[in-house]
């Protein structure tokens, strides 16, 4: 019997030990392997983080002005453990921020940590805020961005969102560098989530954003976009559209989308479209903010014989003095298809028909190039790829399958129909072509710099070297000049500089419809290119030929430009220009 109760004993006080031993062990792991964690937790339970927002980066042109930058403003929310008097906070903030009491009503009755009624409010209305001196809101001070010139480079800036996050445009391309990091204020907390006056705060304060300096430059932007606007007046067109380059590193020095939209203001529409569905709406600001020279894709027309002569002359299928016939068509398989002078050129040379923009001899060069050799060059020439610009959206060119290229398909290729591609993907071709051979990434982003300047760092951008002989540059850029000097480029000629450049006129797609583009890119000095523009009249009412209403814009631009730049007169004409 006793040995019986011995066992029961030694087994109830070997379990209490065991009991013990467990518990004793797993305080221990609580106590000293998981102290940070347990630590954390109860810190968090009685303390409360705000943010300290950090001033997001400025961004600046070539010449350091400022086109990009903050404005101090104040952010409201509420604390729903703070509150004593829920109705009278929601009375005053509705008041003093013009915000429906419904909305306001079920954030003030939201049990959360924080609430936040509104951002964006001005020094003005947060200081009369401030003044009521009601438990349970805060007031903390926060930045908007502005752009103090409005609507200059609108569709290459973009904009930031009520978060001051980068939305479009070099302000979303940029946004890692631009938007700082966000500090923090740690304050203790009663049991009941109430801040306890007077205690210890722990601070971590916010790092400002890098400032951000670009290619673009506010004088020529704005040299362009009084050219854009007065040729969009005049000739009632849909659009205009000019982008300004240097051809030998990529550089963008402007870039414009006429009609282009307030920085300050991006959401706002007309009255008529904001009476529109919500859908309709944002199809109308999609529009409102679209990039065209990169976000779209059009038919080059005449502009794209350039790549066409480019490919005959690197591959050794065409000489400058070749002689050539037009008789006002060609009748390629089953289809005549016309030169834009009825009558033809007659007899003349390649050289001649470069500078006359002759269909036929460009057909002619193409059929003798073939579609091997035309396709190897526009992938020498990236019409295969995106630009690689740090903008997003860039659209990809539009071009047939190889193996669907007729004799027909390769004639209109030849001068620039039935294939697509974007202005800036023409301009980056070009630039090739007149700079000895490189192909380029076109692009704003310069360097980086922080806000108390001690510290840079310099963007660096893909270069493909020798994707065309020298010879033929040389040779395109003499042609080229002669199409502003004496052929069909001539109104964009100023007496004194060497310029280079090709007209075109594009019917916009489906053929018959009586809506045109009408361009014109040029180049200066015709040599030494340093300066690469183009410019685009989408739908102009009226005359819609490139050379007669397109090349005029790419001179008024040019005229100012140049000696702007740098770029003095080569020789002094024997006649003044009139």
């Amino acid at each position: 019997m006793r040995t019986k109760a011995k066992k029961r004993l030694l087994l109830v006080v070997s379990m209490v030990f065991t009991g013990f031993l467990v518990v004793t062990i797993r305080l221990s792991y609580v106590m000293i392997a998981q102290a940070d964690k347990y630590l954390s937790l109860a810190k968090n339970l009685h303390q409360r983080d705000r943010e300290i927002k950090a001033p997001r980066g400025n961004i600046y042109d070539r010449n350091g002005v400022n086109i990009a930058s903050n404005k101090a403003v104040y952010s409201i929310s509420v604390i729903y453990s703070q509150i004593t008097d829920r109705e009278k906070v929601i009375k005053i903030l509705s008041e003093n921020l013009l915000i429906d009491e419904s909305l306001i009503r079920k954030k003030v009755y939201k049990n959360s940590v924080r609430e936040k009624i509104k951002s964006n409010v001005e020094k003005s209305i947060a200081d009369r805020i401030r003044r009521y001196k009601l438990e349970g809101i805060k007031v903390d001070e926060d930045y908007k961005r502005v752009y103090p010139y409005d609507k200059l480079a609108s569709k290459v800036l973009g904009f930031t969102g009520g978060d001051n996050q980068g939305i479009l445009g070099l302000e979303v391309f940029y946004d890692k560098y631009l938007k700082g990091k966000t500090g923090r204020i740690r304050t203790l907390t009663d049991g009941k989530g109430v801040e306890i006056d007077g205690a210890y705060e722990e601070r971590e304060e916010p790092v400002s954003g890098n400032d951000l300096y670009t290619s673009l430059d506010v004088n020529l932007q704005n040299y362009a976009v009084q050219a854009c606007r007065k040729v969009k007046k005049e000739k009632k067109a849909k659009q205009v559209s000019m982008i300004l380059m240097n051809p030998q590193n990529g550089e963008i020095y402007a870039m414009v989308n006429e009609p282009e939209y307030n920085l300050n203001k991006p959401f706002s529409l007309s009255a008529q479209k904001r009476a529109k569905n919500s859908k309709k709406q944002q199809e109308y600001l999609n529009k409102k903010w679209r990039n065209s020279c990169l976000n779209d894709t059009y038919e080059p027309g005449s502009v794209f014989k350039i790549i066409t002569a480019t490919a005959g002359l690197e591959l050794s299928k065409v000489q400058v003095n070749d002689h050539f016939n037009c008789p006002g068509f060609r009748i390629v398989e089953d289809r005549k298809i016309r030169c834009h002078k009825v009558g033809g050129h007659g007899s003349e040379t390649f050289k001649e028909g470069v500078m006359n923009s002759c269909n036929p001899v460009f057909m002619d060069v193409g059929a003798r190039v073939g579609v091997d050799g035309m396709y190897q060059t526009f992938k020498k020439l990236g019409l295969f790829e995106k630009t690689g610009i740090d903008l997003a959206g860039e659209a990809s060119s539009i071009m047939h399958q190889k193996k669907n290229v007729g004799a027909v398909e390769l004639a209109t290729m030849s001068f620039g129909q039935s294939i697509q591609i974007t202005p800036l993907q023409l301009l980056r071709a070009v630039s090739a072509v007149i700079n000895g051979g490189k192909l380029v990434t076109p692009h704003f982003g310069v360097y980086l710099q922080t806000q108390d300047g001690t510290k840079q760092k310099f963007f660096t951008y893909k270069t493909k070297k020798h994707v065309i002989k020298k010879e033929t540059s040389e040779t395109m850029k003499e042609l080229l000049e002669a199409v502003v000097s004496d052929g069909s480029g001539k109104n964009c000629k100023i007496e004194g500089f060497s310029i280079g450049g090709k007209t075109a006129t594009s019917e916009k797609l489906p053929r018959g419809n009586g809506k045109y583009i009408s361009s014109f890119l040029g180049f200066a000095k015709a040599k030494n290119p340093t300066i690469i523009g183009i410019v685009l009249i989408d739908e102009p009412y009226g005359t819609y030929y490139g050379g007669t209403i397109a090349a005029p814009v790419m001179k008024s631009v040019f005229k100012v430009a140049l000696p702007y730049m740098g770029i003095y007169k080569e020789y002094t004409p024997d006649k003044k220009e009139p």
